[in-house]
């Protein structure tokens, strides 16, 4: 009789284990997913991370074209009439840009037919990432001009950009 009780209060025992464990497995389901994303995030994290810390030589390269571009792209908008941006600039520039360029900054800088605008300085602020931002300056022998301009690497095209206030006179030959 003795042994009979034992028996039953262990079954019972078990039984209670055995319910309290059924009752874990939604909640384990559930920490098993946010696991699984959590990893797949991580992984993704250290292939981006991994791709740019192997290939140092690609983002030199893109940062060497995108620099090209930038320039490219400010000679063109700063010897050219204010009226021929939207040909000109397009694939250059958003139209975001070029609507800014041509309501904004272009009146307000004087660009004339005589006056021929250099490009002596690229300086690149944030080389890493996929929008690479740089400072530029234009300048003619009348006046020069500062920009911080945003070059996307993806879209291969200047995605954003604001007139600096130049102080004093610039001369990029002393």
């Amino acid at each position: 009789m003795k042994k009979s009780r034992l028996m039953i209060f262990a079954i019972l025992v078990l039984a209670g284990v055995l319910i309290a464990q059924l009752n874990q497995i939604p909640n384990l389901d559930k920490q098993l997913l946010k696991a699984q994303t959590t990893l797949k995030q991580v992984k993704t994290s250290q292939e981006q991370s991994q791709m740019i810390v192997s290939s140092p030589q690609s983002q030199q390269d893109n940062v060497s074209k995108s620099t090209k571009m930038v320039t490219s792209f400010v000679k063109t908008f700063s010897n050219q009439p204010t009226s021929s941006y939207s040909e000109t600039l397009k694939g250059l520039a958003s139209q975001k840009v070029i609507n800014e360029l041509t309501q904004t900054f272009a009146p307000s800088v004087t660009f004339s037919d005589k006056a021929h605008y250099d490009v002596p300085i690229v300086a690149i602020k944030n080389s890493w990432g996929s929008d690479l931002k740089y400072l530029v300056i234009a300048k003619s022998d009348v006046q020069s001009v500062a920009y911080t301009i945003t070059y996307d690497t993806d879209e291969k095209q200047v995605t954003d950009m604001s007139r600096l206030n130049l102080k004093g006179a610039f001369d990029n030959e002393k």
